[in-house]
């Protein structure tokens, strides 16, 4: 039989990447539980609409009455948890969603795991698992050299990465508390296919596609660790798969660049494929810095190659082409997402527990 697995957060855009590549590559079955708050889009699943291995159920994840009833009913083999409140200048907004979320949420998926799990025969709880996807922005910002392991201190600078912290801590405490038998992957900034376009590469894209500004935080220096989204959806299959419970896993690319790169690199591409009789780099506007804005994040992810036997496949190179692509391809996914009608769309959505 092939596996089932509850994933949390699975309409958003690493999720939805990871829940179309187990049920169409992989051949597993993937209960999809989504709030469908504002990052949340069932357009991303359209390929899955009526497919028997995925059922998609709108609700909470502090629905906990929720919760028991789809562990009991579905008999997952592994939670994978990526539901999350995830973009930084919304925490500075609004920090309350993301305490209710990151930590509170993380609280009932681990609370209620937890029960699923003493309840499962010894067989199956050997290969059980919770896996929680988190954040190289728990550790804070680095100078120009060094890389955050999984042994680095815990520094978080922003509400969205101290609730990411709390939940991570949560999670170690339900191993090391009940036995619970957990895995947590950090990873570096993703990019690729069905990304939310208020985050810097679709923004970049869409905004130089119809000839605006570019806008760049402070002096455009700022140093992020680029992983393709693909290669952390492998990553997360290798760690579910052979993964010591209780441990950590940095996730990186190894590919730092500074924003102002990242930009002059979408840029370029763009002129290329779609040329004006000017350089799109002319529409770079350098805009005030965000409060807390972390200057470096660099990953070190040798535990993962080193005992799991992962690296990335993507380049940079390779896999900015591959996005931008898909952009000039889907855009009538990002003009949905634009004028709000995404919000709209219910299909094939199981309407049960709590909505957004």
């Amino acid at each position: 039989m092939s596996e089932k697995w509850l994933v949390t957060g699975g309409a958003g855009f690493i999720g939805g990447n990871f829940v179309l590549r187990q049920v169409l590559k992989n051949n597993r079955k993937i209960i999809n539980l989504d709030k469908l708050s504002y990052a949340g889009n069932l357009d991303t699943l359209a390929a899955l609409a009526d497919h028997p291995d995925h059922r998609f159920i709108h609700g909470d994840i502090n629905d906990s009455q929720l919760l028991s009833q789809l562990l009991e009913e579905e008999q997952p083999d592994a939670v994978v948890h990526f539901a999350a409140e995830s973009h930084v200048d919304r925490s500075i907004e609004g920090p309350q969603v993301f305490i209710e979320t990151n930590v509170m949420g993380t609280f009932q998926m681990l609370q209620q795991s937890l029960r699923y799990y003493q309840q499962l025969s010894a067989e199956k709880q050997k290969s059980f698992r919770f896996l929680h996807v988190s954040t190289d922005e728990v550790y804070g910002s680095l100078g120009e050299t060094g890389a955050f392991s999984e042994t680095t201190p815990y520094a978080p600078n922003s509400p969205y990465s101290a609730s990411k912290a709390g939940s991570d801590h949560l999670v170690r405490a339900y191993h090391h508390t009940f036995g619970l038998p957990v895995l947590t992957t950090n990873c570096s900034n993703n990019y690729g296919p069905y990304q939310f376009p208020e985050k810097l590469i679709p923004l970049m894209i869409e905004k130089a596609l119809a000839g605006e500004p570019l806008p760049v935080y402070g002096d455009g220096k700022n140093v992020r660790d680029w992983l393709f989204v693909e290669d952390h959806c492998r990553a997360i299959e290798t760690v579910i798969a052979c993964g010591k419970p209780g441990e950590v896993y940095n996730v990186g690319g190894n590919e730092e660049r500074q924003n102002i790169e990242i930009v002059h690199t979408l840029c370029d591409i763009l002129d290329e494929l779609r040329p004006l009789d000017h350089s799109r780099r002319d529409l770079i506007t350098y805009v005030k810095d965000r409060p807390g804005h972390d200057r470096r994040y660099a990953i070190d992810a040798s535990k993962l190659a080193n005992e799991l036997n992962w690296q990335p496949t993507e380049t940079f190179s390779s896999g900015i082409r591959k996005t931008i692509q898909w952009y000039l391809d889907n855009q009538t996914w990002t003009d949905r997402v634009k004028d709000g009608s995404y919000q709209g769309q219910r299909l094939g959505s199981d309407n049960t527990g709590a909505s957004s």
